[in-house]
């Protein structure tokens, strides 16, 4: 074992897989655990187009993610606000902007998903599911990193083991409609590479969401290879949703949960309830993720100013004003429209205030000769 930032002993896992599990852990969410965003964004290019937009995601994901994490470790930036300190500057405020509109409508997203799924599977009302998915992410984010981290982990083993599962039943059930859907469809088609830049944007802001991870790196080739690992580990359960729905295209993407069409067709006794649940394990930790990055960036400015980091109490509180505040914005409009519309303004928005600054004065900054100053965090 290695030393990491936080003076402990840093596992292999730690260091190399636990970040690509984090940020598929803050990514998957709603749209992506059910489908609704892989029929938005992937489904409208056919069979192979759409695979090779999922692919050119996953390359964009790896850059960032690897580029992010080696920029942070050398800042000692291990919040949003202390890193986006370092890169913009005084400017750093758009960032925060920009991540307060995505926490909304990531939220509001998962409560629309959450409600759909208890409604789907369990017959309760809509608001019921919404509801216990708050107080899940309040529970999880009010103990701090070492819980979070124990979440990732353990969800992540749940969500890989289910989508295989899945993938395996779809493939017993119709897998003669993915082969023919595959075989019949014409080379990357439609505007493919739009989707999948369109797609990596707006996702790839996971990569700072998890910064408070990244303290078990110990050197600056752990911060790139976790990089590079993250974009695979993050796009493979979409891959592998994305070849069973193709056994019914193009009708799959009218489906607002493809996820629950795709079950009914297996049609294999408790799997559905199962898969639903791994959904639901998907929401949590992605809420978790979101929240989690919010209570760090607040404790980052409480210990600036000398006082000691935020408790249990401050953390549940932070979490239980945020959830209340926008995650029933769902409520009135909807996961198709808020996947459809609000997620391609992100895309702009991310790509204007991290990814570009990323490309430009991070890169510069990482490869100066002269060492880059830690952080000052201002109060």
């Amino acid at each position: 074992m290695s030393v990491g930032e936080t003076g402990g002993r840093s596992s292999w896992f730690q260091r190399f897989l636990l970040p690509g599990f984090a940020l598929k852990a803050v990514i998957i969410g709603g749209g992506y655990a059910t489908g609704r965003e892989l029929a938005e964004y992937f489904v409208p290019s056919g069979p192979w187009g759409g695979l090779a937009a999922m692919l050119l995601a996953t390359l964009i994901w790896s850059v960032v993610a690897a580029l992010t994490f080696a920029l942070a470790r050398a800042m000692r930036a291990y919040d949003y606000r202390s890193f986006f300190e370092g890169l913009l500057g005084p400017a750093w405020i758009a960032f925060e902007i920009a991540y307060l509109i995505f926490v909304i409508l990531i939220l509001a997203v998962f409560g629309a998903a959450a409600g759909a799924i208890g409604a789907a599977t369990f017959g309760w009302p809509e608001l019921a599911g919404s509801v216990l998915l708050a107080v899940s992410i309040v529970a999880f984010t009010a103990f701090g990193t070492r819980i979070v981290e124990q979440l990732f982990k353990y969800a992540s083993m749940l969500i890989y083991a289910v989508y295989a599962l899945f993938l395996v039943f779809a493939l017993t059930s119709f897998g003669d409609l993915i082969a023919q859907g595959f075989a019949a469809a014409p080379p990357p088609s439609g505007n493919w590479i739009a989707g999948g830049i369109t797609y990596a944007s707006y996702n790839i802001v996971g990569a700072v969401v998890i910064l408070p991870i990244l303290r078990h790196l110990t050197s600056q080739r752990d911060a790139v290879i976790a990089g590079v690992i993250a974009g695979p580990l993050t796009m493979l359960p979409a891959i592998l949703f994305f070849v069973a729905m193709m056994a019914f295209y193009p009708a799959i993407g009218t489906e607002t949960l493809p996820s629950d069409f795709l079950l009914r067709q297996m049609a294999v006794p408790g799997f559905h309830v199962l898969f639903q649940m791994m959904i639901f394990a998907a929401l949590l930790e992605s809420g978790v993720g979101a929240i989690h990055a919010i209570n760090e960036r607040v404790s980052g400015v409480v210990e600036a100013r000398g006082r000691p980091p935020l408790g249990t109490g401050p953390r549940a509180l932070i979490g239980a004003v945020v959830l209340t505040g926008c995650m029933f914005v769902a409520a009135h409009i909807g996961l198709v429209d808020l996947i459809a519309s609000g997620y391609r303004f992100l895309a702009w928005l991310f790509l204007a205030v991290f990814v570009v600054p990323l490309l430009t004065i991070g890169v510069y900054r990482l490869l100066r000769t002269a060492p880059i100053a830690q952080t000052e965090t201002a109060p």
